[in-house]
């Protein structure tokens, strides 16, 4: 490996794919979501069979190792190698063929497992194995790791639903593997029918066990079936580049009964009891990973138990029977057969394996001992003794998972940054395997041994059976080229942790990250690759997080691979410019800032946050990009228009192409872009100027004027005047200039935001004093005063009691004028949440004005585009209009315009209006203060 350029020729000669040895691909590829971290050669996303082959050509005679890596969401380390890694998720992504007669499909490694139950659910079908992970993890890493998910108890590991496998062993055979030995590397089966005796007694039989080779289904009594025993080898036998999967019939209805269980014993207990009545899942969780109850019955711990049917009656009825079958035991239940509702809470269980990696005081949790499996029936039992052990050691976690087939995942607090940390996570481990054995369990019952169990498997299988493992590995790659220091002969369990080259003293940084000590190391340690921003789509229920991923495709542009630039952009090592990086500028340049990371991200990374804080070091001391003074400082200038009366000036020559074209160069903006409109009147002005009606008894409330509604849309400011005073509320608005900041906090410019904010707050003073509320009708100016205000200043008291008053237009009638009826619209409403909003506001009281208003039907989600600056910038057009016509563009073509009896299009952020001004086909969005002051108006 000493001619590393000779290595990459030689593949970028052999293959037709992508080979990418730059620092950005390395830097991405660093990790999985596992506690290990090793730097990868290079990336090739190979095309076919063909690349993959002669790459492991390549890499066989210059002796570098090769990893196959799908969506690396790996909890064991198997997804991180030292030498080239093979990205399938690019190009080997199809569904070769689905034949729904003989309920297969043929599938390539990259393809991803909800993609394949997408395309087979109109004939009925499905896939059955389903990780928490299924809209992102490929089927590759599926047949790798022998996923399981929560429905194996009624149909199995992925081995089970695996018919044949075609597959580039570790020597260069290709091979084609199914039920018989036809397909074997050389070798094999006289390997193995010497050791029939060892193969009959060395294997545990129960549903969950993963670790290891499944060397068992090769007697002659279970069929030699080449394929299963290869399903979870983790990559070190041979490459599959083609696999033939089973479909199972899909319910054509499901409902789900929640169980509430007075603890976690009583519902592990409870689990295996359930079985007998055939429900498709029965998945575990406590309550310290639930972040809010709606939606769950009483209790301390619950059962998730779906059943099926051929109806919603039957599916129900299964359901209900379950429940009352164990009402005794049980404190509570609630059976659902809403889809909206099923998903709303199956989401309260997936997303636990993020929300596991904080502990209820904000201290870190990580993976390592994350999906034991014991026999059913011992899992109450084996969970005491977990319990016992982790207060033995001074450990803290919370197990969950698929408590129906004894598969239990967790989260524990290990510190993982000191010797002596890393000391105690050795040893725990090490006495965690032996309670595990003792209980007749595996080591992983869903994951894979990876590195974090590998070391350990003696202790499951002993030494003569590990030894077998080695000599089979030898016969499949001799060299051991593929995933060397996997599964056999593997590494330390305590090496290559991902934390070692982090530093140990905080780093200094211009926000106060609150919720992670002040440190920006902790607050980048937050991503531990779950991978939730790698979706192909928002997603139900009005998700945003990642739009710049689902636009690209590209793995620097979700919000996981940005994480990983900065954590190698702090480690050093690969990444070794520090705040001056190319390449970490690159990957957030296309972030839009959106924040939806901050919300639907389970572990709560605020990459727009991280963005503002890389900028504002990257840029010190130097000169910026011109879209940064054009735009971070448009308060000023917007202000200086308005003072000086030039506006219509302004306005004249954004109408004119050549001084429009010439003025937009000079700002940084997209030459696609039309300047919007500057108002001839600010709100202000307008406010002050007004005749002011009788005076309300109702309370006052300050009506912020954010550089949006002063000098671009000030009808929406008039419009909430309108409707405020209408509910007997008394709008004031701000003496004085006032800035949330913004505009520099997107740009990075925190010197300038906190200078702006200092004296927000001095002008805000008064009316501080006074108590009153503050109504903020731009969203992402409301988020920014509740979060944005406080992390800078957050030694200044003013800021925190600023913040709290902070409240959106709908969350001020709701509470000062609880008895205010809004006028009746009466029609269908498109449009879009903001994605500010949604992340850090919230929208149920928006929802609930709407409702009173007659505003039926929902928002989509997802966003926008336009995203303040980003989407008027030169360079990001085309991914703002991406963004626009993922669900925004297509839900307003869609509907019947208003003005032929058809839908309100909803839109409160400038940004969202504008967009659809721009693209939208002359569609006009609205802020719902200008829908309820239009209400008003055609009443009186």
């Amino acid at each position: 490996m000493s001619d590393l350029g000779g290595v990459e020729a030689e593949l970028r000669a052999a293959v037709r794919g992508e080979v990418d040895f730059s620092v950005t691909a390395r830097a991405l590829n660093t990790m999985d979501a596992s506690n290990y971290r090793r730097v990868p050669l290079g990336v090739l996303a190979p095309r076919d069979a063909d690349d993959v082959a002669a790459a492991l050509a390549v890499c066989r005679e210059r002796g570098v190792p090769v990893v196959a890596r799908g969506a690396g969401t790996s909890i064991a380390g198997q997804a991180t190698g030292t030498g080239l890694v093979l990205d399938f998720t690019r190009h080997m992504n199809r569904i070769v063929s689905l034949d729904p007669e003989s309920r297969t499909a043929v599938v390539q490694p990259g393809v991803i497992c909800d993609g394949l139950r997408g395309a087979a659910a109109p004939h009925g079908l499905t896939f059955g194995p389903d990780p928490s992970t299924h809209n992102r993890c490929t089927l590759g890493g599926m047949i790798g790791n022998n996923s399981c998910g929560s429905h194996s108890v009624a149909w199995g590991t992925t081995a089970d639903n695996v018919a044949s496998l075609s597959v580039v062993s570790g020597a260069g055979a290709r091979l084609a593997l199914g039920q018989g030995w036809s397909g074997a590397p050389d070798g094999l089966r006289a390997l193995l029918d010497g050791e029939l005796e060892l193969l009959r007694t060395g294997f545990p039989e129960l549903p969950r066990r993963i670790s290891g080779y499944a060397l068992d289904a090769l007697l002659p009594e279970r069929g030699a079936d080449l394929a299963r025993a290869f399903c979870g080898s983790e990559g070190t036998l041979g490459v599959v580049t083609e696999a033939v999967v089973r479909l199972v019939d899909a319910p054509r209805a499901r409902a789900l009964a929640v169980l509430g269980y007075a603890d976690e014993s009583a519902a592990a207990e409870a689990a295996a009891g359930l079985l007998p009545h055939g429900p498709l899942t029965v998945e575990g969780m406590a309550a310290d990973l639930v972040r809010g109850s709606e939606g769950l019955p009483k209790g301390g711990a619950w059962l998730f138990v779906e059943t099926g049917g051929a109806d919603e009656g039957e599916a129900r009825a299964r359901a209900e029977a379950i429940a009352r079958a164990v009402s005794a035991d049980t404190v509570d239940s609630v059976v659902v057969t809403d889809p909206v509702g099923q998903r709303a809470l199956w989401r309260v269980r997936e997303d636990a394996s993020g929300t596991a990696t904080r502990m209820p005081d904000g201290s870190e949790a990580w993976p390592g001992w994350e999906d034991c499996a014991v026999p059913p029936a011992r899992l109450g039992a084996y969970l005491r003794d977990f319990r016992g052990l982790l207060t033995e050691h001074r450990l803290r976690g919370t197990p969950y998972g698929h408590f129906g087939d004894g598969c239990i995942h967790v989260r524990i607090d290990f510190d993982l940054m000191s010797e002596t940390g890393v000391r105690r996570f050795r040893r725990f481990s090490e006495d965690l395997a032996e309670v595990v054995v003792a209980h007749g369990g595996s080591l992983s019952g869903e994951h894979g041994d990876g590195q974090a169990r590998a070391e350990l498997l003696p202790k499951m299988y002993g030494a003569d059976l590990v030894r077998l493992f080695e000599r089979v590995k030898g016969v499949w790659d001799p060299a051991d080229l593929l995933n060397p220091g996997m599964l056999v002969r593997p590494a330390p369990l305590d090496s290559n942790l991902r934390f070692a080259p982090l530093p140990r003293e905080p780093v200094d940084v211009a926000f106060g990250y609150p919720h992670d000590g002040g440190d920006f190391s902790a607050a980048v340690r937050r991503c531990v690759g779950v991978a939730k921003c790698r979706t192909e789509s928002a997603g139900s229920g009005g998700g945003v997080m990642c739009p710049s991923f689902r636009a690209t495709g590209e793995e620097e542009h979700s919000t996981r691979g940005r994480a990983r630039l900065l954590h190698e952009m702090l480690a050093g090592e690969v990444v070794t410019d520090g705040w001056r990086s190319e390449e970490v500028k690159d990957a957030l340049d296309l972030c839009l800032s959106c924040k939806g990371c901050r919300s639907d991200c389970p572990v709560g990374v605020d990459m727009a946050t991280y963005k503002a804080e890389f900028l504002h070091h990257h840029y010190e001391g130097r000169r910026r990009p011109a879209a940064h003074y054009a735009m971070g400082w448009l308060p000023v200038w917007l202000r200086l228009a308005s003072r000086t009366r030039t506006a219509g000036v302004a306005n004249a020559v954004a109408r004119v192409g050549v001084l429009a074209s010439l003025a937009k160069r000079a700002g940084g903006i997209a030459q696609e872009r039309e300047i919007p409109r500057l108002a001839g009147e600010s709100f202000r002005r307008w406010f002050r100027g007004r005749k002011a009606p009788v005076s309300s008894r109702g309370p006052s409330v300050v009506l912020w004027p954010d550089t949006f509604t002063e000098h671009l849309s000030p009808a929406v400011g008039r419009a909430a005047v309108r409707v405020l005073e209408d509910a007997g509320l008394r709008p004031v608005v701000p003496p004085g200039d006032v800035c949330c900041g913004l505009t520099y906090v997107s740009t990075g410019q925190l010197d300038r935001a906190r200078a702006v904010m200092r004296r927000t707050l001095d002008r805000m003073a008064p009316l501080l004093d006074s108590g009153a509320l503050l109504v903020v009708l731009e969203p992402s100016c409301a988020a920014a005063l509740k979060t944005d205000l406080v992390e800078l200043l957050g030694e200044d008291a003013r800021a925190r009691e600023l913040a709290g008053r902070v409240r959106t237009f709908a969350q001020a009638l709701e509470e000062l004028a609880p008895e205010w009826t809004p006028p009746r619209i009466g029609r269908p409403v498109v449009g879009q949440t903001h994605c500010h909003q949604h992340a850090v506001l919230g929208d149920a009281a928006e929802r609930r004005l709407r409702e009173k208003a007659g505003l039926t039907g929902e928002l989509s989600g997802g966003c926008c585009g336009l995203a303040g600056n980003f989407g008027f910038e030169a360079g990001h057009y085309e991914v703002s209009v991406a963004c626009a016509e993922e669900q925004l563009l297509p839900a307003v073509r869609g509907s019947v315009p208003e003005a032929e009896g058809g839908a309100v299009v909803l839109a409160d952020g400038f940004s969202c209006r504008t967009q659809l001004e721009q693209l939208g086909g002359g569609a006009r969005g609205r802020h719902l203060a200008e829908v309820l002051a239009e209400g008003l108006r055609g009443e009186g």
